[in-house]
């Protein structure tokens, strides 16, 4: 009987542990993942032989995130990435991207997604190091690493030729010339993010607003010192989704027209946008009609009348509206 059970338990853990992982793996997050392997022989191999598993590494908010990185890419099961999320991570810098390239290392030959957010150790050094094992890089976010220079975006466009997704956001010292690098390069670029890049001019944006044509989404949040001719030129952007223009003390409603063209803008930040009245929300809902969120937070000049072009045009589709402070308005909603 007892050896009957044993073999019984044996068949289980051959038949059934590795279709129920196969199952559950999925679903679950990376980290539990990893936690399964020292479950059982049986477990360990399952997940091991699901290879959709590894092309994702998860160090996010994670300690010692330069020396795991190491361990992981030192693994085959992580041959094939996809993904690398380091955002938040702790104890990285160039010392490890360095490493790597010691090792010879060829796991990221096939990733697609890079995430760096506020790894503020990195510098321009280690970006031309990791961007050199990435070749077929397509999403690159490198938020709030303030020491990152024109070097690093020069670094980038020379290595990754595939971008799509640059989050720059944060970068203070990026200035036109990183902007002018992006232009001639990646022409294809469907999202941009510059947010609080604060030595940009209407300059660098001009040269991304004329060869980007492709873009999707453009967030602009906290620069107020591009003027309203450039904004203009964001309506030649017929493919924009996502546009966040908040702090944008020059745009007029003039440029505010002209965005209209942008026919499938679902989202709009326009909060503290002050030069903007009536008559610029009402173009932007004549011709956005597919909006799905517009914030006209702290816009003083704005009154009643453009929540009853909204009503008109965009109640189909409108979920957010953000009205406070628009002392203008009368109607509650």
């Amino acid at each position: 009987m007892a050896a009957a059970e044993v073999a019984g338990d044996e068949a289980w853990c051959r038949e059934t542990v590795p279709r129920v992982m196969e199952l559950v793996s999925p679903r679950l997050p990376q980290r539990d993942a990893c936690a399964l392997l020292a479950v059982s022989p049986w477990c360990h191999r399952a997940l091991v032989a699901n290879p959709k598993l590894w092309e994702v590494l998860d160090l996010h908010e994670m300690n010692k995130a330069g020396d795991r990185l190491i361990s992981a890419l030192s693994l085959p099961r992580y041959c094939h990435l996809k993904i690398i999320n380091l955002e938040f991570a702790q104890d990285i810098d160039d010392r490890h991207f360095v490493r790597l390239k010691e090792m010879g290392c060829t796991s990221l030959q096939e990733l697609e997604l890079l995430n760096l957010n506020t790894c503020q150790k990195v510098s321009d050094k280690g970006i031309e190091t990791i961007t050199s094992l990435c070749p077929n890089l397509r999403a690159l976010s490198i938020y709030w690493i303030v020491g990152l220079t024109d070097l690093t975006i020069r670094h980038i466009v020379q290595n990754c030729k595939h971008i799509v997704d640059l989050n720059l956001s944060g970068c203070k010292n990026i200035s036109d010339k990183g902007m002018q690098l992006v232009a001639d390069n990646y022409e294809g670029l469907k999202k941009l993010n510059i947010t609080r890049c604060i030595k940009l001019t209407d300059d660098g944006l001009q040269e991304v607003l004329q060869k980007c044509s492709s873009l999707e989404s453009l967030n602009l949040y906290a620069l107020s010192s591009f003027s309203d001719n450039v904004y203009k030129k964001i309506g030649s952007l017929t493919n924009l989704t996502f546009l966040d223009l908040c702090g944008a003390q020059n745009l007029t409603d003039d440029g505010l027209s002209c965005i209209s063209r942008c026919v499938c803008l679902t989202y709009l930040n326009l909060s503290w946008c002050v030069r903007v009245t009536d008559v610029g929300v009402v173009a932007i809902v004549q011709g956005c009609q597919s909006l799905q969120l517009l914030s006209l937070f702290g816009i003083v000049g704005v009154t009643d009348i453009c929540l009853e072009a909204l009503s008109k045009q965009c109640s189909h589709s409108l979920a957010t509206l953000d009205v406070n402070g628009c002392i203008g308005i009368k109607v509650r909603i």
